[in-house]
């Protein structure tokens, strides 16, 4: 009976905390949900049991899935054909942070598979922090819309980096290339597939039923509970699956309201649970084990992303210092990694202490993650009120 109250308890304190911590610091309430999780979880406090945690994780990709859906949804693929250099910049920035990532870790000692793994992660930007904060300031402008296209290419190619080291993996594992090659890239189509046909699917019975921004919040969220349930099923990825979906959404002109923004009052609980399960899921003793590898490779790979999207600015259409806002915003990583980890452990992926320490500290840096988009949106003037405003109040 205990056990069953913990999850509920611990996404009640995380709320309060949240709530109570935005209105005192002003930072946004995200940034102390993934803390009360981390404090909460077994290895701190024994207070969250992870045992039966399969179930939650499902919650919680689920939770990741709306926020997946709804950045895929706001991807303008035109505006990418028109300006190339965007997702040139996106690109370049991506496969340089895996190099620089690549080539720390190797400096530490880590293993190459390990390595490999950690430099296809660091790739990835944390769309959950992201969507949220543009959703909560109302922000709007070029660097609000260059960091959202940048996140999802940033997901989508660390994704696929990720899978290919699995694949390599299974590779050292059964001594078949050709089945570890296949098995990744069919894994990455399949995703990519159930997410494009909901995305027709879910838009079509809408315009059938005539009442399309009404019930567009309810049958997204539906469609995403039914996409994370197939790709568990058949093993696939949730994370592709639910961009695929959003995006494919977006160029079926279905209506997405401003209202409808975080998918109302389910979503705000649900991404309660995914930071507070997010966070269960770290080991205190490891972060500090790994805190020195971690803390380089954020900082480098921080300098990396900020370095070749600003170098992009003027080719791209914007001024250097948007080009920097739209660098720095790149960021946070924590729940992206943190829970593609946890599904290479359920296929049975061995997860290096190394993999562990870092999703714990960009975890435990998460307070700051939110704050430092938060600014770059003020510092870009792209928030309904900006840092003199609210110094003049």
């Amino acid at each position: 009976m205990a056990n069953s109250l913990v999850w509920p308890c611990a996404i009640v304190i995380a709320w309060v905390v949240g709530e109570f911590g935005q209105r005192w610091t002003r930072l946004p309430s995200i940034s102390f949900y993934g803390l009360v999780g981390f404090v909460l979880a077994t290895t701190q406090s024994s207070f969250l049991p992870l045992s039966d945690s399969e179930p939650i994780l499902a919650l919680a990709d689920v939770a990741f899935g709306l926020i997946l859906f709804e950045l895929g949804y706001r991807i303008n693929v035109r505006w990418l054909l028109t300006n190339p250099w965007i997702g040139l910049a996106g690109l370049v920035e991506a496969l340089a942070t895996f190099g620089v990532v690549y080539l720390i870790a190797s400096a530490f000692n880590v293993n190459n598979i390990t390595a490999l793994m950690l430099a296809s992660l660091a790739m990835a930007t944390s769309p959950a922090s992201l969507v949220r904060v543009i959703n909560e300031q109302r922000s709007s402008g070029q660097v609000t819309e260059r960091v959202l296209h940048l996140t999802a290419l940033n997901c989508m190619l660390a994704v696929f980096a990720f899978n290919i080291v699995i694949g390599l993996w299974i590779f050292r594992s059964s001594g078949d290339i050709a089945e570890a090659t296949l098995n990744s890239l069919i894994t990455l189509l399949l995703s990519l597939g159930i997410g494009a046909v909901l995305g027709v699917i879910v838009p079509g019975m809408l315009r059938l039923l005539g009442n399309s921004t009404q019930d567009a919040t309810v049958a997204f969220a539906l469609g995403l509970i039914l996409l994370v349930s197939l790709t568990y099923t058949a093993k696939l990825s949730p994370e592709i699956g639910a961009l695929a979906f959003g995006l494919v959404a977006r160029h079926r002109r279905t209506t997405f309201s401003q209202t409808q923004r975080n998918f109302g009052a389910l979503g705000e609980l649900l991404t309660v649970l995914l930071f507070v399960y997010a966070a269960s899921t770290l080991d205190w003793h490891k972060a500090m084990a790994g805190a020195a590898l971690a803390l380089v490779v954020l900082v480098a790979r921080m300098l990396t992303k900020t370095l070749c999207v600003t170098l992009f600015s003027h080719l791209s259409g914007v001024s250097w210092r948007k080009g920097w806002l739209t660098g720095l915003s790149l960021a946070p990583l924590s729940i992206f990694a943190i829970l593609v980890l946890e599904h290479a452990r359920l296929r049975g992926v061995i997860v290096a202490d190394e993999l562990r320490a870092m999703a714990a500290v960009t975890m435990m840096l998460e307070v700051f993650g939110p704050l430092l988009i938060q600014s770059a949106l003020d510092w870009a003037r792209e928030t309904p009120h900006p840092p003199e405003s609210r110094d003049a109040t």
